[in-house]
This record gives structure tokens, sequence and C-alpha cells, in this order.
């Protein structure tokens, strides 16, 4: 069984398990809405493709660890869409869940799957008690304070910030979970695991920053501009477009150096390779240079 279809069928099992009757309707429906379309999957892939380089010692419990660090990303989705937040009414191509569900089905549904999460690692917990209880205290350090992706969304609120810990915070947090995790559920230890998936989560975050700059909402299939929107700090207004392409790349040249030994290390660089493709844009690839301003 692949990546994609062993953390499809993990969410699928929990999500039907949170609809099972009696159950309110509208939220369960809700929660099935906010988890598909499924998009890349990106954090859930590369905590199985790292469960997989260090042998993949129990695969129920890398499969119940993908689905846990998915629904808590979907939930973070959820909540960051609000109108308290970015008030977002698309994402992933279609209405966000407050829009098409309303604003306090949308609160419930962000935390049902935050509690499903975790729901999810305790049952998995049968299969290696020891490894599952650290599975759950990686995923809770990595979503809230001081060093989740609370701590993220809370940098926003502040007058000055850290832009480095803020990404660290707000989208490198569950990358660090995915690879940690992903190290964990095949026996091994965390903490080697953590600058790569710092390193695989700041490049991301750069690259976030120069789509939300560069491109329009029908390619990114949510609203674009909102760094400046909202006043956030962003790695194009810090560098400039060519800079932040740059520091993008050095960032994930760094990534592969930092894989630890394993039997998997030569996959594992290709993957993070093949997620340097995906996160730089075509025209960047193909030698066309962008102006050096956020609407070039």
């Amino acid at each position: 069984m692949d990546f994609a279809l062993r953390i499809d069928t993990a969410i699928t099992k929990a999500i039907r398990q949170g609809q099972a009757s009696p159950s309110p309707a509208k939220l369960a429906s809700a929660l099935h809405y906010t988890v598909t379309p499924g998009g890349a999957r990106i954090r859930p892939s590369i905590l199985m493709a790292v469960a997989a380089a260090c042998g993949d010692r129990t695969p129920a419990l890398s499969d119940a660890a993908a689905a846990a660090l998915e629904l808590m990303h979907c939930a973070s989705l959820v909540h960051d869409d609000l109108p308290c937040f970015d008030d977002a009414d698309t994402r992933r191509g279609k209405p966000s869940v407050h829009k098409a569900f309303g604003e306090p089905l949308a609160v419930l549904a962000g935390d049902s799957l935050i509690i499903m999460a975790f729901e999810v690692l305790a049952k998995a917990a049968l299969h290696d008690p020891e490894q599952a209880a650290k599975l759950i205290g990686i995923l809770s350090n990595r979503s809230g304070m001081p060093n989740g992706i609370c701590a993220g969304q809370g940098w926003e609120s502040e007058d000055d910030v850290d832009l480095r810990a803020y990404h660290r915070a707000k989208t490198g947090a569950l990358f660090m979970a995915a690879t940690q995790m992903g190290a964990v559920a095949a026996g091994e230890d965390a903490e080697p695991w953590e600058e790569l998936g710092a390193r695989i989560g700041e490049a991301f975050q750069v690259a976030d920053d120069l789509r939300d700059a560069l491109y329009d909402e029908d390619t990114l299939g949510k609203p674009v501009g909102q760094d400046d929107l909202h006043g956030r700090p962003n790695a194009v207004t810090e560098f400039g477009i060519q800079g932040a392409i740059a520091h993008m790349r050095e960032i994930l040249t760094g990534a592969i150096a930092s894989i630890p030994k394993c039997p998997g290390e030569e996959m594992l660089a290709n993957l993070v390779r093949a997620q340097a493709e995906v996160l730089t844009p075509i025209k960047w690839r193909a030698g066309q240079q962008p102006n050096d301003t956020p609407n070039g």
C-alpha cells in the first residue's frame, strides 16, 4: 500500500468514527468537508517517508501518526480561515468551512479534529504504548505553546516579531512533528530529526510567502495578499523576491545535508529535492526572473 492510500485510509477511518450515530449531522458533515479534498498531504507524506527510511517497524503506528498529524493541520486551516484571523472565503478551491457551515460549526469542527488527532494516537497505543506516548508528546509540543502552531498564530498579535521564530512556530512546527513522529513511529529517537523538519518547514513558509505575493486566487485556491492585508511579517518583505528565492534554495540544501544516517537516507534526499520542485513555481525553474517587487 503506498503512502497516499495509507494516509487517506487512516484519515477516513478516523472521520467515520467521529460521525458515528447518534451525532449532529451538520457537524459530522463539516468534519468530512474539512479533510476533503485532501490537498498535497505534504506533512503526513514526509512522516511516512521518514518512517520508511527508518524501517517502518510498526506500520499501524505510522498510519495513526500520519492521520493525527494531518487532522491537526486541517484543524489549523479551519481556524486560520475564521473571521477573527484571516477571514478567508476560500480554501483548497472551495468555500472555507465557516463560509460553508457558519462560524460556530467551523470552530467546533476545528476543535473536534484537534481532539480526534490525539484520540487516534491514543487508540494506536495498543501497538506500542511507549512510542505512542512519545508521539502524543511531540504532537502536543508542536501544536501548542510555546513551540507550536498556536504560538505561531500568537506571534501575529505582537508588535515586534522575530521572523525566524514566527516561521518556525507557525509553519515549521508541524514539519518538525512530521520528521520526528515518523522516526518515533519506526522506533527511532526523535531529536536527530528535528533539524530536517525545521528546515523543510522554513523553506515551505518562504515559498508560501512568495506564492502569496506573486500568484492569483484561482491559482492558489485561497485568497492572496494576506500577508500585506494583515500586516504580517514575511520573507518577500524582508528579502525581496529574488532574495527570498535564494534563501529558500539555501534552506533546502541545508535540509538535505541534515538528514540523519539511516537505511533510506538517499530516498529522503530525493524526496526533499522533489518537494523543492513542487515548492518552486515553474516560471522560476524555467529561468525567468520576476521583478523584485511583491506585485512583480
